[in-house]
């Protein structure tokens, strides 16, 4: 595991809160200050900016999001794990647009999320200003012209009701109100540095109902090289080997030093336990992509991007080396079979134990390890291998329990996916993971 050294000034007192409303440059590097320290079990609040959309139309921006600032957590060290409970995620935003994009040619340098540039004036990550609405609002500083590095192919304005319960899709009339105060309804937060997406005011497909289910796209730990935060995770993070951008990494690089942050895992939402790598002193727990909603797959590509409040407790794990998260999900987010047993069935396994001789019936409880990859087959590979170095066992072994008590979820389509399965607790409490899974589903 590469990890890196950076001193924490000893002269900054760790705090038992800390308050979040900065973003990144879309780059997460730990060569750059940390907030913080919070203490340890301390907590977290952070004021978060809309994800994808937004910064994918602001070329200054460099990694397709603009998360938060990472904090450092008390006594975190690289081969440790910081535990995150998330406690409230709540939506602030009035109105989001989203949709499946298209990047026309010239508006980048090999990566539209990483290299925007202008193609009448040359210039790599220019400064921009919005004039008026639509699609070539976006416009450069130098030169004068539209910068549109993303284009909606389809696309959709919601607007959400006042109690964050449903949305509805809009009529180019009402996005295009919508559009001209876009800030306003994107609640976009003061140091945000995005042009809000509603400016493009799309209305491809008006008066859909939609049900709110808000969860976190990107949220984790640092990694120990600069990535883009939208390519920390074994997908997006692919097309980094061999760029042609100044963010390039090899295959090996990727791997060593991701931490795959960006999951677009809806279940990574308020009362859930997410587990977490530190490969850089402090961790730098950082932020963001929060979603109004998202099925499984995000198959769009994008969804619901919205300003929201955070709030949640670290807690570090010293000596629990990660190679990746790991999930502890509220139990209505399991699959079927990953569902702790009922009482009832447990008695029922224990009257077949007696007939047939079986000495113990399994205590088990329910993980969730998240695999990355290019693609859906190395994502649930690369989930099934963790598995298995977590609690020592054979690959073969969690794909069987992953088969009768579980299910391989798929969090973003083309390539995060998560192996949950019910674990022997003896594996858990020797992978020092059975303190969480007790905590969040019982004993």
């Amino acid at each position: 595991m590469a990890a890196v050294e950076r001193e924490i000034p000893a002269a900054v007192p760790a705090r038992r809160s800390v308050m979040v409303d900065t973003f990144t440059n879309g780059i997460l590097d730990p060569d750059q200050p940390m907030l913080g320290p919070v203490q340890d079990g301390g907590t977290i609040i952070a004021n978060t900016a809309p994800g994808c959309w937004g910064p994918m139309i602001t070329p200054r921006l460099r990694g397709g999001h603009e998360v938060t600032r990472p904090v450092a957590v008390e006594g975190a060290e690289p081969g440790d794990a910081i535990a995150l409970r998330i406690r409230d995620i709540t939506v602030t935003s009035l109105a989001t647009a989203s949709g499946h994009d298209t990047s026309p040619e010239g508006y980048f340098l090999g990566d539209p999320y990483v290299a925007a540039r202008c193609p009448t004036c040359d210039k790599l990550w220019p400064e921009t200003h919005v004039e008026g609405i639509g699609q070539k609002a976006v416009i450069c500083d130098t030169c004068g012209n539209p910068v549109t590095p993303f284009q909606f192919e389809h696309g959709y304005t919601v607007a959400f009701d006042d109690t964050r319960a449903v949305g509805l899709t809009l009529p180019k009339k009402a996005a295009d109100e919508i559009a001209h105060a876009a800030p306003h309804y994107a609640a976009l937060p003061d140091n945000s540095a995005q042009h809000p997406i509603l400016t493009f005011a799309p209305s491809d497909m008006a008066g859909v109902m939609i049900r709110m289910r808000p969860f976190l796209g990107q949220l984790g730990s640092t990694p120990s090289k600069a990535i883009p935060d939208s390519h920390n995770a074994g997908d997006f993070g692919s097309a980094l080997i061999g760029a042609p951008h100044p963010y390039a990494l090899t295959a090996e690089e990727l791997a060593q030093h991701r931490t795959d942050g960006h999951m677009d895992i809806d279940a990574v939402r308020a009362g859930s336990i997410l587990v977490v790598p530190v490969k850089t002193a402090g961790g730098g727990i950082y932020i963001g992509d929060m979603h109004a909603a998202q099925g499984d797959g995000e198959i769009a590509g994008h969804t619901m991007d919205v300003a929201g409040s955070v709030t949640m407790q670290v807690e570090v794990v010293k000596g629990r080396t990660l190679e990746g998260p790991v999930l502890f999900p509220l139990v209505e987010d399991l699959p079927p079979l990953a569902k702790p047993f009922s009482e009832a069935e447990k008695a029922k396994a224990r009257v077949l134990a007696k007939r047939w001789g079986v000495d113990e019936v399994e205590e088990s409880a329910p993980i969730s390890v998240i695999g990355t990859g290019p693609d859906l087959n190395a994502a649930t590979t690369c989930g099934l291998n963790r598995a298995a170095r977590l609690l020592d066992m054979t690959v073969a072994e969690v794909m069987n329990r992953a088969t009768i008590n579980g299910a391989i979820e798929i969090g973003r389509e083309p390539g995060v996916v998560q192996v949950t399965f019910l674990a022997p607790m003896s594996k858990l409490e020797a992978a020092g993971l059975g303190a969480f899974a007790k905590e969040q589903y019982g004993a």
